[in-house]
């Protein structure tokens, strides 16, 4: 049991290692940050396994495959690389909330008939928050931070039942980065707007 506990600690030390250098590199708009990301997410899977955590499981697959794609589209976006920052226009929030739905029905439903899951509906919503937030992010859309940070806020208390609280502590420090991502990014999206000093706005 102590040799159990000692390797919880450790992989968790692990995984908040990478997982903050992944979300650190990604507000500063870094292509590779998705290289850090993929460990941390091997690492999240052995520990949401022992925690009975069976959502965010199959979270971190789709994490898994949402930033192979996310560095593939930012390494070899269509005409720009990588493609610039922008704001989700109605299509983006159509599915993206389109994604937070049928993943809280889908996993809430999973949760309840086929797993020992005491927090079915707890954690199925927050995956369903972090699903949409990945593909926000892949496709490099600013409202990435806001529907991340929405799981984040209802991860915390979920880790800090299960007694995980390394991982707990991470999730804290990723909504401060995650309010301070969205502010950077902002800023980004105002640098590239705005018209360079020998190149007057157009009208």
């Amino acid at each position: 049991m102590d040799s159990l506990f000692y390797n919880f600690t450790l992989i968790q030390i692990l995984g908040t290692c990478f997982g903050v250098t992944q979300v650190l590199l990604a507000r500063q708009n870094y292509i590779h940050n998705y290289l850090f990301g993929i460990v941390s997410i091997l690492l999240s899977i052995w520990i949401h396994y022992h925690s009975q955590l069976y959502a965010d499981i199959v979270l971190s697959l789709y994490y898994l495959v949402m930033s192979i794609y996310g560095w593939l589209y930012w390494q070899f976006g269509k005409k720009n690389n990588p493609p610039p920052i922008q704001y989700a226009n109605r299509l983006d929030y159509i599915i993206s909330f389109g994604i937070v739905l049928f993943c809280f029905g889908a996993m809430s439903f999973w949760l309840i008939n086929y797993t020992d899951s005491d927090v079915p509906i707890w954690d199925a919503t927050t995956s369903a928050f972090a699903w949409a937030g990945m593909w926000l992010m892949a496709k490099r859309k600013m409202e990435n931070w806001i529907f991340l940070n929405i799981s984040n806020i209802i991860t915390i208390p979920l880790l800090i039942y299960k007694e995980l609280y390394i991982y707990a502590a991470l999730t804290g420090f990723l909504f401060v980065v995650g309010v301070s991502g969205y502010l950077k990014w902002r800023k980004l999206i105002q640098d590239e707007n705005q018209p360079t000093r020998h190149q007057p706005a157009t009208t």
